[in-house]
């Protein structure tokens, strides 16, 4: 079986804790624990009225890429449930071919 990896395109990421909740919700966690968690950097201001928020997902030992979950065809809760559409599971390879076709982006591989 090829090794999985997540796909999170930064750049896309609202902040909006979707993938948490639906990680907390598939799995049973306490709102105080999940898979993925989105953190906020910021603010900071940048000119006159005008402020800077950025949105990081990042995992947590507790993700397992939902194996189960794909195991049965699904995709993965976070990946389902992101109102946004910045997190892709998949194989390894195939996103890092999408990382080489868009070397303008600010996007992260993270691999367990």
């Amino acid at each position: 079986m090829a090794r999985l990896g997540m796909l999170i395109d930064y750049n896309w990421c609202t902040g909006c804790h979707s993938c948490e909740v639906a990680c907390q919700m598939e799995y049973g966690f306490p709102p105080d624990q999940s898979g993925i968690a989105v953190h906020q950097v910021g603010p900071w201001k940048i000119a006159d009225n005008d402020w800077q928020y950025d949105y990081t997902p990042t995992l947590s030992k507790q993700c397992t890429l939902c194996a189960s979950r794909l195991a049965e065809g699904k995709k993965a809760a976070c990946e389902q449930h992101c109102q946004a559409q910045c997190i892709k599971i998949g194989p390894v390879e195939e996103l890092l071919a999408v990382l080489d076709t868009d070397a303008q982006s600010r996007k992260a591989l993270l691999v367990i």
